[in-house]
This record gives C-alpha cells, sequence and structure tokens, in this order.
C-alpha cells in the first residue's frame, strides 16, 4: 500500500488511491482469504470512511470576480428581455492542478480540506482543454 499512500504531513491523516478490488488482490497475494465487498467492512470498523473533500481553505480573493459573475447574470437578463436565444457552452477547461475539491470519494478517517475557490492563480498548473457548444432549442 506505500506506493498509493498518500496523506497530510499535519495532522498524520492518511488515504490510499486503491480500489476495494486491488487491495483484496494485494491481501490475496500475501496469502489472506478476502473477497473485495469485506475491505470497506474492514475499514470502517478501523474507523474509515467514504469521504468527500471539504471547501474550508482560501487564498487572496480576486477583486473582479464579483464584477465578472454580475456581467454574465446581466447579459443572460438582456437575452431574455429581448427575448433573445442564449447559448449554452459546455467546456472541460483546462483542469487545474493543486488543492482543488474533485467529485468522488475516498475512504479515510477524516476529509481532506481543500481550497474553497477554484482560482487559477491558486492552481499548480492545467491539463487539457475540450468545448462543447450547443444552441437550444426554440
Amino acid at each position: 500500500m506505500k506506493d498509493a499512500t498518500a496523506g497530510d504531513p499535519i495532522t498524520g491523516l492518511k488515504w490510499t488511491r486503491k480500489t476495494c478490488r486491488k487491495i483484496a488482490k494485494e491481501l490475496k497475494q500475501k496469502g489472506f482469504q478476502i473477497e473485495h465487498s469485506t475491505v470497506p467492512r474492514l475499514a470502517r470498523l478501523s474507523g474509515y470512511s467514504l469521504r468527500t473533500n471539504h471547501k474550508r481553505l482560501s487564498r487572496k480573493q480576486d477583486d473582479r470576480r464579483d464584477q465578472q459573475m454580475l456581467y454574465i447574470e446581466n447579459l443572460r437578463k438582456r437575452f431574455s428581455r429581448k427575448k433573445q436565444p442564449k447559448i449554452s457552452v459546455d467546456g472541460k477547461k483546462k483542469e487545474k492542478i493543486g488543492q482543488f475539491r474533485n467529485p468522488g470519494r475516498t475512504l479515510r478517517r477524516e476529509p481532506l480540506n481543500v481550497l474553497a475557490t477554484d482560482f487559477l492563480t491558486d492552481a499548480i498548473g492545467k491539463a487539457s482543454l475540450i468545448w462543447r457548444v450547443r444552441h437550444p432549442t426554440k
């Protein structure tokens, strides 16, 4: 489990990125008789549970963020009043790398605290870009 174990050096909190199936497979290789469905039960008995990240950490606030959101909201309202179509843009923008909230849960004793904001300035780096543009039907 060493290679797939991560943790917080300050709190001592540790977790694994391995799935229950992989953990069970490794335990079987070591001579234990165990099924993958048993791993979560044993983890719960040891004080672990599936946890999501908590948005509690923060860095500096961008003064322009509220202005950007208000501008987008006003544009939307203006187009609605004029009965103009609004274009929906789904963007898998570049993923930010850093202490950001990600969907999913992992077995651990305590939730992992992550940044409360997802500002690009807080990122260590970023990866890939895919866009889809849809026009709403009338």
